[in-house]
């Protein structure tokens, strides 16, 4: 089982400073837009801009931190990142504390996190593809899922309570403290990491910026998963306000149950992680990763039926089980097929790319979507989206083995991971 085996001491510190940051940003779910509507008096679309920008110009501002992170030592890049998220979250504490607060620091606070955490994930991939052999990807992988999916269901919940007993910026002092402790931790793991070589001019240029981008466009396995990525993501996450719109607005249910029918679900996201390694090492990678990839796409169309009372949360609750399931079972075999397949002089601007494009389509279609529901309906919108999820499942891969040899076959070798 993934969970038994040892990957050595600096993988431990590792996945305890993500998990530390993991636990604080599930104390912290959804603070700014709180704090926007309980301290501010936001209404929902400044709280819908709020959201959106983070995103789009965090994505923005990180274009050229791709390359800029490829040619650093990985690990003091995160370091750095996690204390600039620890300072921007802390101003909003003090502003706060100082009754200074405003609109605008919180647009800026969400650009600098949206951004940081970008550069961060393009650092910490790179680092991890460096630290752990590629025979135990999947189980690193696995572990950082099973994580992530545990502080989603315990993590909001605690917060809730948190923010009732203590006050609206209790979560943003636990989530800027987490980032603080997760450098420490970052710190701890020691060793030396050598300074990556640059061929070429020693600064930046233009190609640079699209090396990530041009790697996956032409490469036949990740080509599809990208594609299939974001457009998925795009619509799940289009969907979420609306469906919140839904279930508070329209069918009366309670904060409570609300909260309730997204946290419960989350054990199907560290189960569905606990699995992806034994499923694999059984009916092959390729074939588990389409399997989860088709499964995550057939169940959100569902909550466009919810109705009001137990048999909606009944619903509700049944088809977040196998939206988060299927991705928890997904989200690692991605994470270690986009590993597998970039070379390690290119991992950084890779997932920088992956990262900033993801970004911006989920702030598009949130707008779009936004958009939809105030022509046609909440409801409407969501059993849109559902219905274009279906057909995702046409965009992903084949096969891996299929897409490596059509990529050898093309002639672009170098692309592709010798390990």
């Amino acid at each position: 089982m993934a969970g038994r085996r040892a990957l050595g001491r600096r993988f431990g510190w590792l996945w305890a400073a993500y998990a530390v940051s993991s636990y604080g940003t599930g104390l912290g779910f959804g603070a700014l837009p709180l704090l926007a509507v309980l301290v501010l008096h936001c209404g929902p679309a400044q709280v819908a801009a709020l959201a959106a920008t983070g995103r789009a110009v965090g994505a923005l501002v990180a274009l050229p931190l791709g390359p800029w992170v490829e040619f650093r030592r990985k690990r003091p890049v995160m370091v750095a990142m996690d204390l600039i998220r620890f300072v921007a979250l802390l101003s909003v504490a003090a502003a706060f504390a100082l009754g200074r607060l405003g609109f605008a620091q919180l647009l800026l606070v969400s650009v600098v996190t949206a951004t940081a955490d970008i550069a961060f994930k393009a650092a910490s991939g790179a680092y991890l593809k460096a630290l752990v052999p590629p025979a135990d990807l999947l189980v690193a992988n696995s572990r950082f899922e099973s994580t992530t999916w545990t502080s989603t269901t315990i993590g909001p919940p605690l917060g809730g309570a948190a923010i009732a007993l203590f006050g609206p910026v209790t979560t943003v002092v636990a989530d800027a403290v987490s980032y603080l402790l997760s450098a420490l931790g970052l710190r701890a793991i020691g060793g030396t990491e050598p300074l990556p070589e640059r061929t070429g001019a020693a600064r930046l240029r233009a190609g640079d910026l699209l090396t990530g981008w041009r790697h996956i466009l032409g490469h036949a396995t990740l080509r599809p998963l990208f594609l299939n990525s974001i457009v998925v993501n795009g619509l799940i996450m289009a969907s979420q306000p609306l469906l919140a719109v839904l279930l508070l607005s329209r069918l009366g249910f309670a904060p409570w149950q609300y909260g309730l029918a997204f946290a419960a679900p989350c054990v199907g996201g560290l189960l569905g992680s606990r699995l992806a390694h034994p499923l694999s090492a059984r009916f092959g990678r390729d074939r588990v990763l389409r399997a989860s990839g088709v499964l995550r796409a057939c169940w959100p169309l569902g909550l466009a039926f919810v109705r009001p009372g137990v048999p909606g949360l009944v619903v509700i609750i049944v088809v977040q089980l196998g939206v988060v399931t299927s991705c928890g079972v997904f989200n690692p075999l991605l994470a270690t097929s986009r590993l597998d397949h970039t070379a390690p002089d290119r991992v950084a601007r890779t997932l920088a790319a992956w990262s900033i494009s993801s970004s911006a389509a989920i702030a598009t279609v949130t707008a779009l979507w936004g958009l939809l529901a105030a022509a046609s309906g909440p409801r409407a919108a969501i059993a849109a989206a559902g219905v274009l999820l279906l057909a995702t499942p046409l965009l992903l891969p084949r096969s891996e083995k299929a897409s490596r040899n059509a990529h050898t076959d093309s002639g672009v070798h170098e692309v592709v991971d010798p390990v």
